[in-house]
């Protein structure tokens, strides 16, 4: 059974895409910690990010890294933190949170924030790419 996340690259769910290439997919999280929580992915579905092979990895984690000067630009912050749980959906993602405080990587609050306000931000930050 496919993953949320290979639902999303697919397009039967919708996203608020930041970047894509033929391997990776960068969107805003539907249920963010904190303003320009992005998910970072591989189109490939594997489970665990360290399954992934070391070129993948590494092409996963510098896709990542082109996308936080954008995010920086966007989204005041002292910095984006990267984190990788990998407990809640079966796909390999990153996490990259614009972090002004500690509190800001706590993953047992979510912001209410709307689809509008997704898409608008998801907008600024491609702007900013």
């Amino acid at each position: 059974m496919a993953t949320i996340f290979s639902r999303i690259i697919s397009g039967e769910i919708p996203s608020h895409k930041i970047a894509e290439n033929d391997e990776f997919l960068a969107f805003l999280d539907a249920f963010p910690v904190v303003k320009g929580h992005t998910l970072v992915i591989p189109k490939k579905e594997v489970d665990y990010i360290f399954d992934l092979d070391d070129d993948t990895y590494t092409r996963l984690f510098l896709f990542a890294k082109s996308i936080v000067p954008a995010l920086e630009k966007t989204v005041p912050c002292l910095r984006i933190g990267v984190s990788v749980i990998g407990l809640e959906v079966p796909h390999a993602h990153i996490h990259l949170l614009p972090l002004n405080s500690m509190a800001d990587t706590d993953f047992s609050k979510k912001i209410k924030i709307s689809q509008q306000e997704l898409a608008d931000l998801a907008k600024a930050i491609r702007g900013n790419m």
